[in-house]
């Protein structure tokens, strides 16, 4: 019989056992360019990984969303994500609307390449049984890694403006997913958007999300070469969207951001509790 939906703590959520999921999250979303063979080959891992969290998500009876929502939540502290003085190195001393205006095609390279990868792979399974909670492994891994993607992106706008989330490591994980999820920055005058940030409307919001994620990956099930070019072309679309909302959103809360010779050497890396 399966165990009713109910909302709980980051840390009781069904996860892979070995907590490979949340590493090769971090290496496919870490600063740098990947050999396409390299990204293939940790997509697959990723694939796997999934597949034995979700027979185990099957056992306890936990819903596809929840399961979703649960992988996502544990794994969201391990996104690396850097500081305004790193991601300005990073990017050629650039700062302000040039800043945010490179993370964001950068972001979008980087989800197209994963739908790219994501629907080949998928195409080439078209006449396959499904294999992961009525879709392929391959498509769930692509959805938790283009989340991940938009995460980092989001997380890292808010540098650029300037909007500083105050919390640990882990809060502000929480509270970059719950905005990603609602598709809008964080107002950092508003205590509660980090504190309560694991609310259980914020959570129904993150299960929804990706939901429509995954949806979206999955309209790329379909001829080998067709699904390559669509799954591309969905991620590179919706992540330019959600950094323009983010920018918008962004804009006027707090001054702009300081100049390149203002910015201060900080630590680069992942958000730790």
């Amino acid at each position: 019989m399966a165990v009713p939906e109910k909302d709980h703590q980051p840390g009781s959520e069904v996860a892979d056992p070995d907590k490979e999921v949340g590493e090769l999250v971090g290496k496919l979303t870490a600063p740098g360019e990947l050999e396409p063979a390299e990204r293939r080959r940790l997509l697959g891992r990723l694939a796997r990984s999934l597949a034995e969290g979700a027979k185990k998500a099957r056992v306890t009876g936990v819903g596809r969303g929840r399961w979703l929502a649960d992988v996502f939540l544990n794994i969201a502290p391990r996104i690396p994500i850097r500081d305004l003085h790193t991601l300005s190195e990073h990017h050629h001393g650039l700062t302000g609307e040039e800043l945010a205006d490179d993370l964001v095609r950068t972001a979008q390279k980087a989800t197209m390449t994963v739908g790219a990868i994501g629907g080949a792979l998928a195409a080439a399974e078209f006449a396959a049984p499904p294999l992961l909670l009525s879709a392929p492994a391959q498509l769930v891994a692509e959805t938790i890694v283009v989340a991940a993607i938009e995460v980092k992106l989001l997380a890292e706008l808010h540098e650029v403006y300037g909007v500083r989330v105050q919390g640990s490591g882990t809060q502000r994980a929480v509270a970059f997913t719950a905005a990603w999820a609602k598709q809008r920055g964080i107002d950092p005058l508003a205590p509660a958007s980090v504190t309560l940030a694991l609310g259980a409307a914020t959570k129904t919001a993150l299960r929804n999300r990706l939901m429509r994620t995954l949806g979206r990956h999955l309209t790329t099930f379909g001829p080998f070469l067709t699904g390559a070019v669509a799954g591309g072309a969905l991620n590179r679309m919706a992540t330019k969207k959600l950094g323009q909302a983010i920018r918008e959103d962004l804009r006027g809360k707090l001054p702009p951001g300081p100049r390149r010779e203002e910015v201060e050497p900080g630590t680069n890396g992942e958000l730790e509790a």
